[in-house]
Protein backbone atom coordinates (compact mmCIF):
# COMPACT_ATOMS: atom_id res chain seq x y z
CA UNK A 1 0.00 0.00 0.00
CA UNK A 2 1.29 3.36 -1.25
CA UNK A 3 1.79 5.72 1.70
CA UNK A 4 0.36 8.40 -0.39
CA UNK A 5 -3.06 9.15 0.29
CA UNK A 6 -3.35 11.95 -2.23
CA UNK A 7 -0.72 12.85 -5.18
CA UNK A 8 -0.25 16.11 -6.61
CA UNK A 9 2.12 18.44 -6.34
CA UNK A 10 1.71 22.16 -4.58
CA UNK A 11 4.90 24.52 -4.71
CA UNK A 12 8.32 25.09 -6.49
CA UNK A 13 10.72 22.60 -7.89
CA UNK A 14 12.58 22.76 -4.54
CA UNK A 15 12.70 20.18 -1.62
CA UNK A 16 9.80 17.77 -1.54
CA UNK A 17 7.32 17.38 1.47
CA UNK A 18 4.69 15.16 2.12
CA UNK A 19 2.11 15.98 4.60
CA UNK A 20 0.59 13.86 7.57
CA UNK A 21 -3.52 13.83 6.58
CA UNK A 22 -4.31 15.17 9.61
CA UNK A 23 -2.84 18.85 8.69
CA UNK A 24 -4.88 20.76 6.14
CA UNK A 25 -3.72 21.93 2.54
CA UNK A 26 -5.86 23.78 1.01
CA UNK A 27 -7.38 22.07 -2.05
CA UNK A 28 -7.36 18.55 -0.26
CA UNK A 29 -9.72 17.02 1.66
CA UNK A 30 -8.41 16.31 5.51
CA UNK A 31 -9.66 12.50 6.68
CA UNK A 32 -7.57 11.49 9.53
CA UNK A 33 -7.33 8.34 8.13
CA UNK A 34 -10.78 7.68 9.05
CA UNK A 35 -14.28 6.76 7.08
CA UNK A 36 -15.75 9.30 9.33
CA UNK A 37 -14.37 11.94 7.43
CA UNK A 38 -14.58 10.33 3.98
CA UNK A 39 -16.79 13.41 2.65
CA UNK A 40 -15.06 16.14 4.21
CA UNK A 41 -14.93 18.99 1.68
CA UNK A 42 -11.45 20.12 0.47
CA UNK A 43 -9.52 23.01 2.88
CA UNK A 44 -10.17 26.52 2.82
CA UNK A 45 -6.59 27.04 3.61
CA UNK A 46 -2.86 25.57 4.53
CA UNK A 47 -2.28 24.71 7.94
CA UNK A 48 0.04 26.98 9.17
CA UNK A 49 3.58 24.90 8.79
CA UNK A 50 2.26 23.77 5.38
CA UNK A 51 2.40 27.01 4.18
CA UNK A 52 5.51 28.07 5.79
CA UNK A 53 7.07 25.52 3.88
CA UNK A 54 5.54 26.30 0.81
CA UNK A 55 6.62 30.43 1.12
CA UNK A 56 9.91 29.22 1.58
CA UNK A 57 10.03 26.79 -1.36
CA UNK A 58 9.16 23.16 -0.52
CA UNK A 59 7.20 21.19 -3.16
CA UNK A 60 4.27 19.30 -1.66
CA UNK A 61 4.03 16.25 -3.16
CA UNK A 62 0.78 14.70 -1.00
CA UNK A 63 -0.55 13.72 1.98
CA UNK A 64 -0.04 10.31 3.94
CA UNK A 65 -1.96 8.14 5.48
CA UNK A 66 -1.77 6.92 9.08
CA UNK A 67 -3.42 5.49 11.99
CA UNK A 68 -7.12 6.34 12.10
CA UNK A 69 -7.77 9.70 13.74
CA UNK A 70 -4.18 9.82 14.93
CA UNK A 71 -5.12 7.74 17.75
CA UNK A 72 -2.72 4.62 17.69
CA UNK A 73 0.76 3.24 17.64
CA UNK A 74 0.57 0.41 15.46
CA UNK A 75 -0.31 2.44 11.71
CA UNK A 76 -2.75 -0.14 10.60
CA UNK A 77 -5.17 1.06 9.24
CA UNK A 78 -7.87 -1.36 7.30
CA UNK A 79 -9.74 1.71 5.81
CA UNK A 80 -7.26 4.59 4.72
CA UNK A 81 -4.33 1.08 4.22
CA UNK A 82 -1.51 0.30 6.02
CA UNK A 83 1.92 1.56 4.49
CA UNK A 84 4.75 -1.36 4.50
CA UNK A 85 7.75 -0.95 6.23
CA UNK A 86 10.65 -0.74 3.66
CA UNK A 87 13.36 -2.01 6.25
CA UNK A 88 11.17 -4.78 7.31
CA UNK A 89 7.59 -5.44 5.08
CA UNK A 90 6.88 -8.00 7.96
CA UNK A 91 6.59 -5.57 10.92
CA UNK A 92 4.38 -2.90 11.79
CA UNK A 93 5.31 0.69 10.22
CA UNK A 94 4.37 2.19 13.27
CA UNK A 95 1.90 4.93 14.45
CA UNK A 96 0.46 7.26 14.19
CA UNK A 97 2.24 9.13 11.39
CA UNK A 98 2.88 5.40 9.30
CA UNK A 99 2.67 6.83 5.96
CA UNK A 100 4.81 10.08 6.80
CA UNK A 101 7.83 7.61 8.07
CA UNK A 102 6.91 5.00 5.24
CA UNK A 103 7.29 7.64 2.47
CA UNK A 104 10.61 8.96 4.04
CA UNK A 105 12.55 5.66 4.61
CA UNK A 106 11.58 4.44 0.88
CA UNK A 107 13.63 7.74 -0.19
CA UNK A 108 10.55 9.00 -2.30
CA UNK A 109 10.60 12.20 -0.16
CA UNK A 110 12.86 14.95 1.62
CA UNK A 111 10.91 15.12 4.69
CA UNK A 112 7.20 14.44 5.60
CA UNK A 113 5.61 15.96 8.41
CA UNK A 114 3.76 14.29 11.39
CA UNK A 115 2.13 14.67 14.53
CA UNK A 116 3.48 13.35 17.81
CA UNK A 117 0.48 13.42 20.91
CA UNK A 118 2.41 10.39 22.42
CA UNK A 119 5.16 9.08 20.07
CA UNK A 120 3.76 9.63 17.05
CA UNK A 121 6.58 10.94 14.93
CA UNK A 122 9.34 9.24 17.26
CA UNK A 123 7.69 5.66 16.97
CA UNK A 124 7.17 5.48 13.03
CA UNK A 125 10.60 6.83 12.29
CA UNK A 126 12.15 4.51 14.60
CA UNK A 127 10.51 1.31 13.19
CA UNK A 128 11.45 2.79 9.77
CA UNK A 129 14.62 3.07 10.37
CA UNK A 130 14.98 7.55 10.11
CA UNK A 131 15.26 10.58 12.08
CA UNK A 132 11.94 12.05 13.50
CA UNK A 133 11.97 15.03 15.40
CA UNK A 134 9.35 16.09 18.10
CA UNK A 135 9.79 19.69 18.52
CA UNK A 136 9.40 21.36 21.99
CA UNK A 137 5.60 21.79 22.90
CA UNK A 138 4.14 25.27 21.36
CA UNK A 139 7.20 25.36 18.90
CA UNK A 140 5.36 25.08 15.77
CA UNK A 141 1.81 26.42 14.98
CA UNK A 142 -1.02 23.67 15.35
CA UNK A 143 -3.38 26.07 13.41
CA UNK A 144 -4.63 23.56 10.44
CA UNK A 145 -4.21 20.60 12.37
CA UNK A 146 -6.54 17.75 13.79
CA UNK A 147 -7.41 17.56 16.31
CA UNK A 148 -7.80 21.27 16.70
CA UNK A 149 -7.27 21.34 20.67
CA UNK A 150 -4.46 19.08 22.29
CA UNK A 151 -2.02 19.38 25.26
CA UNK A 152 0.46 17.30 24.30
CA UNK A 153 0.85 17.31 20.35
CA UNK A 154 2.84 18.42 18.39
CA UNK A 155 3.90 19.03 14.54
CA UNK A 156 7.50 17.43 13.52
CA UNK A 157 9.45 16.58 10.72
CA UNK A 158 10.64 13.00 9.69
CA UNK A 159 14.03 12.74 6.95
CA UNK A 160 16.87 9.81 6.54
CA UNK A 161 19.70 12.70 7.07
CA UNK A 162 19.58 15.23 10.02
CA UNK A 163 20.53 18.66 7.76
CA UNK A 164 17.02 18.01 5.89
CA UNK A 165 15.41 18.36 9.32
CA UNK A 166 17.17 21.01 10.26
CA UNK A 167 16.40 22.66 7.30
CA UNK A 168 12.36 21.83 7.49
CA UNK A 169 12.60 22.97 10.79
CA UNK A 170 13.96 26.54 10.20
CA UNK A 171 11.60 26.74 7.40
CA UNK A 172 8.65 26.29 9.41
CA UNK A 173 9.79 28.30 12.56
CA UNK A 174 11.90 31.60 12.10
CA UNK A 175 13.36 31.54 15.38
CA UNK A 176 14.80 28.55 14.70
CA UNK A 177 18.85 28.68 13.76
CA UNK A 178 20.82 25.61 13.04
CA UNK A 179 23.59 25.55 15.87
CA UNK A 180 27.50 24.55 14.53
CA UNK A 181 28.83 20.95 15.82
CA UNK A 182 29.26 21.26 19.26
CA UNK A 183 32.29 19.42 20.89
CA UNK A 184 32.52 17.74 24.36
CA UNK A 185 29.18 17.86 25.88
CA UNK A 186 27.03 16.25 28.90
CA UNK A 187 25.57 13.20 28.74
CA UNK A 188 22.98 11.74 30.85
CA UNK A 189 22.25 7.48 29.97
CA UNK A 190 18.70 6.83 31.56
CA UNK A 191 18.81 3.51 33.26
CA UNK A 192 15.76 1.87 31.70
CA UNK A 193 14.40 -1.96 31.42
CA UNK A 194 14.91 -2.88 27.59
CA UNK A 195 15.69 -5.63 25.16
CA UNK A 196 19.88 -6.10 25.95
CA UNK A 197 20.56 -5.62 22.71
CA UNK A 198 19.44 -2.10 22.37
CA UNK A 199 20.94 -1.29 25.53
CA UNK A 200 24.40 -2.18 24.41
CA UNK A 201 23.48 -1.13 20.51
CA UNK A 202 23.18 2.56 22.39
CA UNK A 203 26.19 1.94 24.41
CA UNK A 204 28.09 0.95 21.71
CA UNK A 205 27.62 3.71 19.32
CA UNK A 206 27.68 6.44 21.91
CA UNK A 207 31.43 4.23 22.61
CA UNK A 208 32.35 4.91 18.93
CA UNK A 209 32.17 8.21 18.84
CA UNK A 210 33.81 8.83 21.98
CA UNK A 211 31.17 9.82 24.20
CA UNK A 212 31.32 10.09 28.29
CA UNK A 213 28.31 9.28 30.19
CA UNK A 214 26.93 9.05 33.01
CA UNK A 215 23.82 6.66 33.97
CA UNK A 216 21.23 9.05 35.72
CA UNK A 217 17.09 7.61 36.75
CA UNK A 218 13.66 9.37 36.29
CA UNK A 219 11.82 7.62 38.99
CA UNK A 220 8.70 9.42 37.27
CA UNK A 221 9.10 7.71 34.14
CA UNK A 222 6.41 4.93 34.30
CA UNK A 223 3.80 7.23 36.16
CA UNK A 224 4.88 9.90 33.07
CA UNK A 225 3.60 7.13 30.72
CA UNK A 226 0.35 6.46 32.28
CA UNK A 227 -0.59 9.69 32.94
CA UNK A 228 0.01 11.05 29.53
CA UNK A 229 -2.41 8.17 28.56
CA UNK A 230 -4.77 9.72 30.67
CA UNK A 231 -4.49 12.72 29.32
CA UNK A 232 -4.55 11.63 25.73
CA UNK A 233 -7.34 9.09 26.53
CA UNK A 234 -9.23 12.14 27.97
CA UNK A 235 -8.87 14.82 24.69
CA UNK A 236 -9.26 12.54 22.46
CA UNK A 237 -12.63 11.14 23.54
CA UNK A 238 -13.44 15.31 23.86
CA UNK A 239 -12.58 15.43 19.85
CA UNK A 240 -13.87 12.31 18.20
CA UNK A 241 -16.12 10.85 21.12
CA UNK A 242 -19.24 11.81 18.71
CA UNK A 243 -18.78 9.77 16.15
CA UNK A 244 -18.59 6.49 17.83
CA UNK A 245 -21.94 4.36 17.66
CA UNK A 246 -22.21 5.41 13.90
CA UNK A 247 -20.14 2.80 11.99
CA UNK A 248 -17.36 5.32 11.26
CA UNK A 249 -15.28 4.07 13.09
CA UNK A 250 -12.59 1.10 12.85
CA UNK A 251 -13.30 -1.48 15.75
CA UNK A 252 -9.72 -1.01 17.63
CA UNK A 253 -10.76 3.09 17.40
CA UNK A 254 -14.10 2.42 18.41
CA UNK A 255 -12.99 0.39 21.35
CA UNK A 256 -10.30 2.34 22.49
CA UNK A 257 -12.23 5.55 22.54
CA UNK A 258 -15.45 4.07 24.61
CA UNK A 259 -12.97 3.10 27.24
CA UNK A 260 -11.29 6.73 26.97
CA UNK A 261 -15.04 7.60 27.61
CA UNK A 262 -14.34 6.25 31.44
CA UNK A 263 -11.48 9.01 32.15
CA UNK A 264 -12.59 11.68 34.45
CA UNK A 265 -11.87 14.86 36.23
CA UNK A 266 -9.62 13.23 38.81
CA UNK A 267 -7.88 11.04 36.95
CA UNK A 268 -7.01 14.04 34.27
CA UNK A 269 -6.05 16.13 37.73
CA UNK A 270 -3.77 13.61 39.27
CA UNK A 271 -2.24 13.28 35.62
CA UNK A 272 -1.67 17.37 35.58
CA UNK A 273 0.25 17.27 38.47
CA UNK A 274 2.64 13.98 37.40
CA UNK A 275 3.08 16.12 34.18
CA UNK A 276 4.62 19.24 36.60
CA UNK A 277 6.92 16.69 38.81
CA UNK A 278 7.91 14.71 35.83
CA UNK A 279 8.48 17.83 33.57
CA UNK A 280 10.43 19.58 36.92
CA UNK A 281 12.74 15.84 37.40
CA UNK A 282 13.87 16.40 33.61
CA UNK A 283 14.71 20.37 33.53
CA UNK A 284 16.68 19.22 36.98
CA UNK A 285 18.54 16.72 35.46
CA UNK A 286 19.29 19.04 32.32
CA UNK A 287 20.95 21.32 34.14
CA UNK A 288 23.66 18.87 34.62
CA UNK A 289 23.54 17.23 31.43
CA UNK A 290 23.22 18.72 27.84
CA UNK A 291 21.12 15.81 26.49
CA UNK A 292 19.54 12.90 27.95
CA UNK A 293 19.91 9.59 25.99
CA UNK A 294 17.24 6.53 26.45
CA UNK A 295 16.15 4.44 23.79
CA UNK A 296 13.11 5.10 21.70
CA UNK A 297 11.30 1.91 21.87
CA UNK A 298 12.45 -1.41 24.64
CA UNK A 299 12.30 -3.86 21.84
CA UNK A 300 11.90 -3.81 17.70
CA UNK A 301 8.99 -3.07 16.15
CA UNK A 302 6.49 -6.76 16.62
CA UNK A 303 5.32 -8.46 13.38
CA UNK A 304 2.42 -7.49 11.80
CA UNK A 305 1.01 -11.53 12.27
CA UNK A 306 1.56 -11.18 15.73
CA UNK A 307 -0.34 -7.52 16.32
CA UNK A 308 -3.63 -9.03 14.19
CA UNK A 309 -3.64 -11.97 16.66
CA UNK A 310 -3.90 -9.50 19.49
CA UNK A 311 -0.29 -9.05 20.69
CA UNK A 312 0.15 -6.25 22.88
CA UNK A 313 1.81 -3.14 22.11
CA UNK A 314 1.14 -0.52 24.48
CA UNK A 315 5.02 -1.00 25.92
CA UNK A 316 6.10 0.25 22.69
CA UNK A 317 5.45 4.30 23.44
CA UNK A 318 7.06 3.75 27.22
CA UNK A 319 10.14 5.50 26.55
CA UNK A 320 8.67 8.25 24.11
CA UNK A 321 5.18 9.45 25.66
CA UNK A 322 6.69 10.44 28.76
CA UNK A 323 8.40 13.81 27.36
CA UNK A 324 5.22 15.00 25.19
CA UNK A 325 3.42 15.13 29.01
CA UNK A 326 6.87 17.27 30.09
CA UNK A 327 7.02 19.13 26.81
CA UNK A 328 10.81 18.47 26.06
CA UNK A 329 11.52 18.26 22.15
CA UNK A 330 13.06 14.36 21.47
CA UNK A 331 14.79 13.22 18.71
CA UNK A 332 14.66 9.32 17.37
CA UNK A 333 17.94 8.82 15.88
CA UNK A 334 18.33 5.38 13.84
CA UNK A 335 21.43 2.97 15.19
CA UNK A 336 21.91 -0.57 14.05
CA UNK A 337 20.71 -3.33 16.04
CA UNK A 338 23.11 -5.97 16.57
CA UNK A 339 23.10 -9.07 13.96
CA UNK A 340 20.56 -7.68 11.95
CA UNK A 341 19.77 -5.70 8.88
CA UNK A 342 17.09 -3.82 10.93
CA UNK A 343 17.79 -0.55 12.51
CA UNK A 344 16.55 0.29 15.88
CA UNK A 345 16.93 3.75 17.42
CA UNK A 346 17.90 5.91 20.40
CA UNK A 347 16.27 8.87 21.52
CA UNK A 348 18.01 12.55 22.47
CA UNK A 349 15.99 14.79 25.26
CA UNK A 350 17.19 18.56 25.07
CA UNK A 351 16.19 21.51 27.40
CA UNK A 352 12.78 22.96 26.55
CA UNK A 353 13.17 25.27 23.28
CA UNK A 354 16.93 24.01 22.91
CA UNK A 355 15.47 21.95 19.83
CA UNK A 356 18.16 23.68 17.31
CA UNK A 357 21.19 22.48 20.06
CA UNK A 358 19.18 18.95 20.05
CA UNK A 359 20.27 19.03 16.61
CA UNK A 360 23.74 19.86 16.91
CA UNK A 361 24.29 17.27 19.77
CA UNK A 362 22.41 14.78 17.44
CA UNK A 363 24.94 16.06 14.40
CA UNK A 364 27.82 14.75 16.78
CA UNK A 365 26.42 11.46 16.93
CA UNK A 366 25.35 10.44 12.96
Amino acid sequence: MSPLVIEGCIGGPGRTVAIKDSLDVAGWPTRCGSRAFEHAPPAQDHATVVEALLDDGWQIIGKTVLHELAFGVTGINEWAGTPVNPQAPDRIPGGSSSGSAVIVAQGNVDVALGTDTGGSVRMPAACCGVLGLKPSFGRLSRHGVYPASSSLDVVGPMARDLETIVAAMTSMDSTFSAHKPLGKFRVGLVNVSCDPAIEQAIRDEMNRRGWAWEVVTLPLLDQAFEAALTVINAETWAAYGHYTGQALLGADIEARLLRAANTDAVAVQAADAVRMAFSEQVDHLLERFDTLVLPSLPRLPPLLVDVCKGESVIDLTRFLRPFNLSGHPALSVPIPYPGSSIKTSLQLIGAKGDDARLCAIAGAFL
